[in-house]
Order: structure tokens, then sequence, then C-alpha cells
């Protein structure tokens, strides 16, 4: 497996999320990923803490020089609890539970974050409050996400052999016919 390549994608998917969302400092990006996806094994199949360090090593870069919290999803055996920082936790509210994940519990990917995020803890849910999301060999991600979710077509379509998808959120359109939107679809 070509790691580098990985790291790579990983990047140029979180710049084509940055660059497509255009996130204030302080919003919440929520990624899920199928490190086994990654590697073309089936979801849940073949964790691998190798693929899930370089993919971290590609998206948390930018999306930490963005100013974005990271909230990085478990699998379905912790019920896709969350890790996020300390901050995040206090700024939005959330939740905390009590839960280690590690690769039969959790997956290859929060286990690496749950390591790697210094101050972390794990929460239940965001309450729906993420702005922008990633998700990586179909982990399903939009419980965590603000209506109302717009994908973000994008010709890199894959990390590794997982299918990828991209999303923003914004704000609801409400009113009749003489109602003006503006430039308010970007405010968050």
């Amino acid at each position: 497996m070509d790691f580098t390549r990985i790291t790579e994608q990983a990047h140029e998917a979180a710049d084509i999320l940055l660059n497509a969302a255009q996130p204030a400092a302080g919003e919440i990006c929520v990624i899920g990923c199928s490190t086994s996806e990654v590697a073309g094994q089936r979801i849940g199949s073949a964790s691998s803490l190798d693929v899930a360090r370089a993919i971290m090593d590609g998206l948390l870069p930018p999306l930490a020089q963005a100013g974005v919290f990271v909230a990085v999803q478990g699998c379905e055996h912790i019920n896709r609890a969350l890790c996020v920082s300390k901050n995040c936790m206090e700024k939005y509210g959330l939740e905390p539970v009590a839960v280690e994940p590690w690769l039969r519990a959790g997956g290859a990917f929060i286990t690496e974050a749950f390591a790697r995020f210094s101050g972390c803890v794990m929460v239940e849910d965001l309450r729906a409050r993420a702005t922008l999301g990633m998700d990586i060999g179909g982990t399903l991600i939009g419980m965590h996400l603000r209506p109302v979710v717009v994908p973000i077509h994008t010709d890199l379509r894959r990390i590794g052999e997982a299918n990828l998808i991209l999303a923003r959120c914004r704000p609801k359109y409400i009113g009749g016919p003489r109602a003006h939107y503006g430039g308010l679809e970007s405010a968050h």
C-alpha cells in the first residue's frame, strides 16, 4: 500500500473541503473513516493503524491551520461516539462518555485520533452541530451534520480504495416568494 499517496489524497480532500465550505474558526469538521475500505477490504474487517496515520498526516495540518475543530467518529460498536478536543466539548456543550476506542471497538481511525489528539475526550454525539463533513468508506456521518447538508462535488472520489464524500452545511432557506437570500448561504 502506498501510504504517501494516501496522505496526499487526504490532504487534497481537506483542501477541497475547506475551499468549498470556507469555515470560520471554531466550526466542527466531522470525519468518519474506514481504514479497511481504504485498503480495499470490507468495512470493519481489516482495521489498520498505518492507514489511519497516513490519512491523519494529510488531513490534520490543513484543518488545524483553518482553525476548525476536528471530531472523529467511531464505528457502531461504540455507538458512533466521537473523539474531540476538550475545548470543542465545552464550546458546544457536548456530553462526555466513558469509552476508550481500540481496533475492535471504534476502529483504527478513532483509535489513532484518541492517541494523537492532546487533551481529547469522547462525546456521545455532536447534536447536529458539525458544518463540514468527510466520509471515507461509507461510515455514515450524517447524524452529526447540521441541516442543510450540501454535497461537495469533486474529481477526487476516493482515498485509497474507499469512496469519499465531502459535505458542507448551509442555513435553511425559509420564507415565501418575497424572500431574498443574498449572500446568506455561506453564513453559519
